[in-house]
């Protein structure tokens, strides 16, 4: 990948995690249901929030290698 694509995909992790941490400050609904969803839906927000730091990491360890 060139720098530019780096970047770019390093923003776009890094907004999906910036959404994945506003959606927990947010909290539980306090509706049963859809909390009952909610908790549901975050483990696998937790997992994709792991793997896009994961990618952010590795994304910061190549553009440390093209400078």
């Amino acid at each position: 990948m060139e720098k530019e694509e780096l970047i770019k995909r390093r923003k776009e992790l890094m907004d999906r995690v910036d959404a994945i941490k506003a959606d927990y400050r947010r909290g539980l609904d306090a509706d049963s249901e859809e909390r009952a969803l909610q908790l549901e839906n975050r483990e696998t927000l937790e997992e994709i929030e792991r793997v896009s730091l994961e990618e952010i990491a590795k994304i910061d360890e190549q553009l440390k290698a093209l400078d």
